[in-house]
């Protein structure tokens, strides 16, 4: 009779996917000679599973080995770190520093807006009570309408005298 066929991992090809490799074992082999020869399917199985998914790291994540600290190499990285360092200190005080000075234009700017506000509410009610004045005084020196009698003489009264 013949044995159940054994799945067995190979190692992984060019591609990075672990093939598995299913082979049929006869003892006395009745079977075809296709079903006993090798099969390979392809698996979404990593090959090493310390590679993080497949995925490479980009080259400043890297390991690199320690430099020996009187290297040349070493001495030159730490002069590009500190000059960047530097340079990065100076970008951010020239930018609070603007900061600053905005904040001081703005509050000026400010100071002159509220004085400003101030001059026109002022304005504003010196009109409103010379137009009340004199929307008072117009008022006061209305005379009524010429068809209302007895109340004012009328300014032609020759004409009623009968002439």
């Amino acid at each position: 009779m013949s044995r159940p066929s054994q799945a067995k991992l190979t190692a992984a090809d060019h591609n990075s996917v672990s093939v598995i490799q299913s082979q049929a074992h006869a003892s006395s082999s009745s079977l075809p000679a296709a079903v006993a020869g090798l099969q390979q399917v392809p698996q979404l199985v990593p090959a090493s599973p310390s590679t993080g998914g497949g995925k490479a790291l980009p080259p400043s994540k890297m390991k690199k080995p320690p430099a020996d600290k009187d290297s040349e190499e070493y001495r030159q990285r730490r002069e590009r770190n500190n000059l960047a360092v530097k340079k990065s200190r100076m970008r951010s005080k020239q930018k609070a520093m603007d900061t600053q000075q905005r904040v001081n234009e703005l509050k000026e700017e400010n100071e002159r807006l509220e004085a400003k506000i101030k001059l026109l509410s002022k304005e504003l009610s010196v009109l409103k009570d010379l137009f009340l004045e004199h929307a008072h005084n117009l008022a006061d020196n209305v005379q009524p309408p010429a068809g209302a009698e007895g109340s004012s003489p009328a300014p032609n009264s020759s004409s009623t005298n009968g002439q």
